[in-house]
């Protein structure tokens, strides 16, 4: 399973990190300088506002599903049908939710129609995500890489025409932006169907009450535990527009900080995608998950470690080549927020060991304490710092979920190489702060080329400490080959 998780991550990864960058520096981010932060700040707050109810699209069926077929296959054919009526009941269920929600806050028609086209896309991305649970837990999972970058290929499609060809001959402003999101979700949801379609066999949409009924008991704990990390993952935006008055400018500033964290956290969720249906199998036969834990933890921190710190000492140069607006007030609040991957790999490793070995009523304690301690935290800092309040906020929730969630996984699985481990990335993380702010302070040459040197210093620095084997990289591409 090593194996295969490290050969799938460099199929998933490389395709990914082909695609999204292409769409989050040369679109989503072309899109925010032509439409204006302010106006960008809003769409980027409903987006927020709308993630909170997520759990109302999904009530857990997705990991309920995925750890589900990749356990029992054989009852893909079955229950597919079932499920997708469900799936589309809690669709309506959700934008009726958010449309007495957004009315009940006082949005206006302007606001109104944004978040009815925002929850719009939401269903299509929670939709997709139902479809390629049933791919990934059948382990196919070089299709499932495909239909990961497929939403943003036909996105890039329609949005570079609409950008650079100006063939809308005017200035291009939000709701196109939402539009072409929704065509190109909407396609790849067609895709994606078509695909499990032709695995489950024949579909007969029907309605069986006792059926959804014992689904969504049994996907229940998935379902509090998607909405508990919702909101301490994404009532920032939405608390930055309620709290500032400021028209949208707030959330536009963290919008802007928070791209690039949004671009590498794809990372973890890729992995974590790959994770959930193999340790669901190896815990169903008893196979130890140790060596599995270990490799992916190790990768996914030692990047995660790079990452932050060198956009915590590069990220003036960073902001700056990416925007021309707020760059100042986006660079602050950005080195804050990029130190939150660190923390957040440990979420998508341990959480997901923890979701597959069905500790749910300990994920939900951890993330109930994160949710009243992120709401309270923005309370207190946002009119004080604004952004940067809202950052701080989420390094110190993101920091609590990693500690609480690695004692838990710990406790019950009693790994002997946990402890080492931590330390060795410790001081992985010591001597990585060493090289970046040598690299960014005593190299008197173009950023670029001192960011270079930097990650090549961090490559060395990987295999000095022992948490990179050449001998272990060679042996897995050797038998992959």
């Amino acid at each position: 399973m090593k194996k295969t998780f490290i050969t799938n991550l460099i199929l998933v990864l490389g395709l990914n990190l082909t695609i999204k960058p292409f769409w989050i520096f040369a679109i989503d981010r072309k899109v925010n300088t032509m439409v204006g932060t302010a106006d960008y700040g809003t769409y980027f707050s409903l987006l927020s506002f709308s993630s909170v109810f997520y759990v109302l699209l999904d009530m857990g069926l997705t990991n309920f599903n995925n750890r589900h077929i990749s356990q029992n296959s054989h009852l893909l054919s079955k229950h597919f049908s079932r499920m997708l009526v469900l799936k589309l009941t809690l669709a309506l269920f959700y934008v009726v939710i958010c449309t007495l929600m957004g009315l009940a806050i006082g949005y206006d028609f302007r606001l109104m129609k944004l978040l009815l086209m925002v929850c719009f896309i939401q269903f299509l991305i929670s939709l997709i995500a139902f479809l390629r649970s049933n791919v990934s837990g059948l382990h196919l999972f070089k299709t499932d890489s495909f239909l990961s970058v497929f939403d943003r290929l036909i996105g890039i499609a329609i949005c570079v025409p609409l950008i650079w060809g100006h063939i809308l001959k005017r200035q291009l402003d939000i709701m196109d932006y939402v539009y072409a999101q929704m065509a190109a979700y909407g396609l790849t949801a067609i895709i994606a169907f078509t695909i499990v379609f032709l695995r489950a066999g024949f579909i007969k949409f029907q309605w069986n009450r006792t059926f959804s009924m014992m689904i969504l008991k049994q996907s229940f704990p998935f379902a509090i535990l998607t909405m508990l990390m919702a909101f301490y993952n994404r009532i920032d935006g939405a608390m930055l527009l309620r709290i500032l008055k400021d028209n949208g400018l707030g959330a536009g500033i963290y919008a802007q900080a928070f791209r690039l964290l949004d671009a590498v956290n794809m990372i973890a969720v890729l992995a974590a995608g790959l994770l959930l249906p193999m340790f669901s199998r190896m815990l169903k036969h008893n196979d130890s998950v140790e060596a599995l834990v270990k490799a992916s933890f190790t990768l996914l921190s030692m990047l995660a470690i790079v990452i932050a710190c060198g956009c915590f000492f590069y990220g003036g140069y960073m902001m700056s080549m990416m925007y021309n607006a707020n760059i100042e007030a986006t660079t602050v609040v950005f080195r804050v927020l990029m130190c939150c991957f660190m923390f957040s790999v440990c979420q998508y490793i341990f959480g997901t060991l923890l979701t597959a070995n069905i500790q749910l009523k300990q994920l939900n304690i951890i993330a109930g304490a994160a949710m009243a301690l992120n709401i309270i935290l923005n309370f207190i800092l946002i009119p004080r710092l604004h952004a940067l309040g809202s950052a701080f906020a989420s390094f110190t929730t993101q920091l609590f979920v990693a500690i609480a969630q690695i004692i838990v996984v710990q406790r019950l699985f009693r790994f002997n190489m946990l402890p080492k481990l931590l330390i060795n990335l410790l001081i992985f993380a010591i001597g990585e702060t060493a090289i970046c702010y040598g690299a960014s302070h005593l190299l008197h040459i173009d950023w670029r080329m001192s960011f270079i040197a930097m990650l090549g210093a961090s490559l060395v620095w990987g295999f000095a400490t022992g948490l990179l084997n050449l001998k272990s990289m060679l042996a897995v591409i050797k038998i992959n080959s």
